[in-house]
C-alpha cells in the first residue's frame, strides 16, 4: 500500500499542530511536562512558561494554513501576522542549498526558524499543500494527505469523516421527511 507516514521535513510541523487535542481540550504546550516531552521528542531546547503564548500563536498559524490546504476558507483578518524566523543560507560544495535557523536564537525563535525552513523545503518539493488540518470543528488534527487526488478533508474517514457524513445524512433526512 506504500508509505503512509508524513514526510520527514513536516513531522515537526504536524507534531506542533497536534500538541492541542481540541476534542479533549488538552494542550501539551500549556504544561511544563508537556513542553519538556515535546522538546525531547524533537531535539529542541525546553521552553519556559513565558513562551507558551508565542508557541500557541505559532501552532495556530500553522493550523490555519493547514485548514486552508484542506479547503476551509480562512478570512484574511483571521490569518496571523508574519512570524519572524531568522534563517541562514547554507551552500554545499556541490551547489546544494539549505536553510538553517540562525545561531544563538532563543528557544521559540529557533523553533519558528526550524519550522520555516521545513515549510520552505516542503513548498519547494510539493509536499507542503498536502499537510492539512481536519475539517471537523471538534478535531482540527493535522495529517498528511496521501490520497491520489489530494482531496482528503478529515484526519480519519472512520471517525471524523463518518461523523460528518452521518450529520449530512440526518440533515437531508430531516429536511425531506417521507
Amino acid at each position: 500500500m506504500g508509505d503512509r507516514s508524513t514526510p520527514s521535513g513536516l513531522v515537526l510541523v504536524e507534531a506542533l499542530i497536534n500538541t492541542w487535542d481540541i476534542e479533549a481540550d488538552e494542550d501539551e504546550l500549556a504544561t511544563p511536562r508537556g513542553r519538556a516531552d515535546f522538546s525531547r521528542r524533537h531535539g529542541l531546547p525546553e521552553f519556559p512558561n513565558s513562551a507558551v503564548p508565542e508557541l500557541q500563536r505559532l501552532r495556530e498559524a500553522l493550523r490555519a494554513a493547514c485548514l486552508a490546504h484542506a479547503g476551509v476558507d480562512i478570512p484574511a483578518d483571521e490569518m496571523p501576522a508574519p512570524l519572524p524566523a531568522p534563517l541562514t543560507l547554507r551552500l554545499s560544495p556541490t551547489g546544494a542549498a539549505a536553510l538553517d535557523p540562525a545561531p544563538g536564537l532563543p528557544p521559540v525563535a529557533a523553533l519558528t526558524a526550524r519550522v520555516a525552513a521545513a515549510v520552505a523545503a516542503a513548498q519547494a518539493d510539493g509536499t507542503w499543500q498536502r499537510l492539512k488540518a481536519c475539517e471537523s470543528h471538534t478535531c482540527r488534527w493535522a495529517y498528511y494527505d496521501h490520497s491520489p487526488a489530494g482531496r482528503r478533508r478529515w484526519c480519519s474517514m472512520q471517525v471524523c469523516g463518518a461523523r460528518a457524513k452521518m450529520r449530512a445524512y440526518r440533515a437531508r433526512r430531516n429536511a425531506n421527511p417521507a
